[in-house]
């Protein structure tokens, strides 16, 4: 009774922030309605370029079908009434709701998989000598039900997305300092030499992509020149990504033997020492006719705690990892290939099952228009465990060895129909060996210039519980949102 009683709650809270909201102001026809608005229109070059599917790119190399999606903006109609909600100080954003359940029955975690009204404000300030960027959300999120604010884990009423300050010192030298949305390489929702933070937890249980990006405290320098640019990043205390931890999402519990939850939640110990556990990361790139090619370098943890003390506590190990990637056209359509290294520092020889081995990723990636309006693209991934027979001959009798490889294949399918207003898109992880996957299915239909409806579902698949995304099948979820931007 009680997840029905929160049910209820959530779609009451979601038609009444949709009742207030538009009443502020009622659709106009077509024609008459101002331009759509931009949330995340880049104020400068030293924008992050995202990856494949996550939105905003400022790359001129992308092909058809991989601008970015939400590049509105409002513009005035004649005689200067724009007949639209402004709202003060220049602020801009939107505000949203979005509610899910689960499909299948888990018993370690609620039915409702999200239940939150979110409003987002976003400023910029501009002076002669520098850029100053504010994005913040407001949310209440009726699952966790907690509004003490966390802003590392993202938790609670407020979660501070950006704040940070660009300045450009000299005319090809730009230094952004605060904190901000990081990104880099050419995986299309798979990221090889991005160690930047993630938040799978969004990612699950329905909200928007850009909310797969998690925020980190940052300084950004990037040069720019005929020879290459550069780019480098320090994060002076490590952060950590928003990964499943059984407070909101089930996982596999090894140490259990069976899926958990609530009932096993995962308390990791994070390194958090300023200026001690740190994170070092940088990029060279530059175009070679047609493509553009990448070298990249990382130094500091593992993202999820990928090690266990003796005593049965998750730790981050001590990770670098140095790749390269390289992106280009190719038959009509946008070619994409990505290395990395990860090179496991706490456990160099590959004998300590307690810590995951070094490995090397691979990835290769095809995307073009197969028809009018709908763009298909395709990706193989690799990881490599880099000692196996270390690994297996060090492992307890009867304990399960990984494959030395672990394959998988993704597939994506994006259909826009009705004048653009309706976008069809589906992607698929797919693990052959692991016999697993993840099928995401998302319908994104514009009302008008402000208004946007929203479905989808999260659905998991596996033969085991134990694989990486077979681990997660009860946690397969629908949900819907609607979304106000102003």
């Amino acid at each position: 009774m009680a997840y029905r009683r929160a049910f209820i709650g959530g779609v009451a809270a979601s038609l009444a922030m949709a009742t207030f909201v538009y009443a502020q102001e009622p659709p106009l026809p077509t024609g008459l309605s101002p331009e759509p608005q931009s949330k995340q229109e880049p104020k400068d070059k030293d924008e992050p370029v995202l990856p494949v599917g996550l939105g905003q790119s400022n790359d001129p190399a992308l092909p058809a079908g991989l601008e970015p999606t939400n590049t509105e903006k409002p513009v005035r109609r004649a005689g200067g009434d724009t007949n639209e909600f402004v709202m003060p100080f220049g602020l801009t954003g939107f505000v949203e709701t979005r509610i899910g359940a689960r499909i299948i029955e888990d018993p370690t975690q609620k039915t409702l998989s999200i239940a939150e009204v979110r409003a987002q404000l976003e400023r910029d300030f501009q002076t002669d000598h520098a850029t100053f960027r504010f994005v913040g959300d407001f949310l209440y999120d009726s699952v966790e039900d907690d509004l003490d604010i966390d802003l590392e884990k993202g938790r609670g009423f407020f979660d501070l997305r950006e704040a940070n300050v660009v300045v450009r010192p000299v005319g090809f030298l730009d230094v952004k300092a605060g904190r901000q949305i990081l990104t880099w390489g050419v995986g299309d929702l798979y990221f090889i030499n991005d160690l930047f933070a993630k938040d799978f937890r969004s990612f699950f249980v329905g909200r928007d992509d850009e909310y797969l990006k998690a925020p980190s405290d940052a300084v950004r320098i990037s040069a720019f020149n005929d020879v290459a640019n550069v780019e480098f990043v320090y994060v002076p205390r490590f952060d950590a990504d928003r990964s499943i931890t059984g407070e909101r999402l089930s996982y596999f519990n090894p140490a259990l033997g069976r899926i958990a939850g609530r009932d096993a939640i995962i308390d990791a110990d994070i390194p958090d020492t300023w200026f001690s556990d740190d994170e070092f990361a940088g990029r060279a790139y530059r175009n070679i006719g047609a493509f553009e090619a990448a070298v990249y370098g990382y130094a500091g943890f593992w993202k999820t705690p990928e090690g266990q003390t003796p005593a049965g506590r998750p730790f981050h190990p001590r990770l670098a990892v140095f790749g390269a990637s390289l992106r280009g056209p190719l038959q009509g359509g946008l070619v994409t290939a990505e290395f990395g290294h990860y090179l496991s520092r706490d456990d160099l020889a590959g004998d300590n099952p307690l810590i995951r081995n070094s490995e090397t990723r691979f990835l290769v990636g095809y995307e073009r228009e197969v028809a009018e309006e709908l763009t298909a693209s395709m990706q193989y991934i690799a990881e490599v465990i880099s000692d196996h027979d270390a690994l297996t001959g060090a492992l307890p009798t009867a304990a399960p060895a990984p494959d030395r490889v672990r394959h998988v294949v993704t597939l994506r399918l994006t259909k826009m129909m009705l004048n653009q207003n309706l976008t069809l898109s589906g992607f698929n992880f797919w693990s052959p060996n692991e016999r697993d996957g993840y099928l995401r299915l998302r319908a994104s239909y514009k009302l008008s210039d402000a208004w946007r409806a929203e479905g989808g579902g999260n659905i998991f698949y596996g033969a085991s519980d134990s694989t990486f995304f077979g681990q997660f099948e009860d946690n397969t979820n629908l949900f819907v949102g609607l979304r106000r931007s102003f």
